[in-house]
């Protein structure tokens, strides 16, 4: 799978979401390899997409094709200032990847070492059924040899937040202070909307 992160300060949400919409509706059909998108606006403002397609190949013959050169000279007048790009084929999904049925998403970024964390992984999606059936999946987008931004979907914020609350099975208690040295770095944004596709 190929990811491209695309970020940047929002100043037209709602024309955000209807060139998202557009693009959906006219441009997809169009967009060969394409697998689906996430996308939102933060509370304060931040946008961040999360675009998958097949592979690097893909999202290249896309991006060529001239309909996506005018649908982005419009979509970019929805964001304040720079957008960034970010593109990887380094890509983890968890818990069966990305899912349309979620009511919340939940961005986090960081930077760990890849073999404590891919550990935390198999243990939490172990018992993830029964103490976070909140959490219906995942996908980590590595950036860097250590660095990722992550999408986490939830059936509801309510009920990620009750998630949260409960303490973690006996079975993971061992990794317990691993998981908490693994999250102290990271940055959490919330998108309460998500846009997904």
């Amino acid at each position: 799978m190929f990811v491209q992160l695309i970020e940047g300060r929002v100043s037209d949400r709602e024309g955000l979401h209807r060139q998202m919409d557009e693009w959906q509706r006219d441009l997809r059909p169009g967009a060969t390899g394409f697998l689906g998108s996430t996308a939102g606006v933060t509370d304060d403002g931040f946008g961040i997409a999360f675009a998958r397609f097949e592979s690097a190949a893909a999202a290249k013959a896309n991006s060529e094709r001239p309909e996506q050169g005018r649908w982005w000279a419009e979509t970019e007048k929805c964001f304040a200032g720079d957008v960034t790009f970010n593109d990887s084929e380094d890509v983890e999904a968890f818990l069966g990847g990305g899912s349309n049925d979620a009511g919340f998403v939940q961005i986090m970024r960081g930077s760990a070492d890849r073999d404590q964390l891919h550990a935390v992984d198999a243990g939490f999606e172990a018992v993830a059924g029964s103490w976070r059936p909140d959490l219906i999946g995942g996908l980590r987008v590595w950036t860097g040899p250590e660095s990722y931004t992550e999408a986490n979907y939830f059936t509801s914020e309510a009920e990620a937040r009750e998630g949260e609350k409960k303490e973690p099975p006996s079975e993971l208690a061992a990794q317990a202070a691993n998981f908490e040295k693994l999250m102290a770095n990271v940055v959490y944004s919330d998108l309460r909307d998500p846009w997904l596709y």
